[in-house]
């Protein structure tokens, strides 16, 4: 099974950014006082601040997939020119961070042995990928989709209050099914990591628009 272009934390990474964009804008509109048009207005500017995002996100992926390949060319350059085994050891240790200390000489040394064998047949430096491409694009519908399913009852409803609600209805449904995803990437209890996004998400939402969006 050909493994997900963007792991859950990409995703609902970006599910939530959508979302909170677009509720800075939605939350800014007043029942007492917002009328037809500015209701239009405000929607189609969460749909172009979305777009635009959507695009800067999906740009920023892929240079951070050519920053960590270009990291891990510059890793196999290293380990390539260790005067000794030793000091190659101590790169790979390095690189890997604190999960290294569960590791001894021979499994470094295999480390070692298997980048200068990947090196041999020459492996490509950071070069772009249609991978890389993918997720792109996917960043990119995943914050503009996002888009729809608060403003869609601005759409449904012409009391303004009603679409307000169920907007914020459906926000805090989307912030806990996020959370739960994330709960059980994480290795949590779901519903818990579920909640505790609600929450995160509404008090986030709530000092955005304090400050003025």
């Amino acid at each position: 099974m050909t493994a997900r272009v963007l792991d859950p934390i990409d995703r609902n990474s970006e599910i939530l950014f959508g979302l909170f964009m677009v509720l800075t804008f939605t939350g800014t509109l007043s029942v007492a006082t917002a009328g037809r048009e500015d209701v239009r207005a405000v929607l189609l500017a969460a749909l172009g601040c979305n777009t635009a995002w959507g695009v800067v996100d999906g740009v920023m992926y892929v240079l951070r997939n050519l920053v960590g390949r270009g990291r891990q060319a510059r890793l196999r350059r290293a380990v390539l020119a260790a005067d000794k085994p030793e000091t190659a050891h101590g790169l790979i240790a390095r690189e890997m961070g604190e999960l290294s200390g569960a590791l001894g000489a021979p499994e470094f040394e295999r480390a070692r042995q298997w980048l200068v064998a990947r090196s041999a047949q020459g492996t490509p430096g950071p070069e772009l990928t249609r991978r890389d491409l993918r997720g792109g694009v996917g960043v990119f519908l995943l914050v503009f989709l996002s888009t729809f399913p608060p403003v869609l009852p601005f759409l449904l409803f012409t009391d303004l209050r009603t679409a307000m609600r169920v907007s914020g209805a459906i926000a805090i449904a989307m912030m806990f099914v996020c959370g739960h995803e994330w709960g059980r990437y994480a290795g949590m209890k779901p519903w818990r990591a579920a909640l505790v996004m609600v929450l995160l998400g509404v008090t986030v939402e709530a000092i955005v628009i304090a400050l003025g969006g």
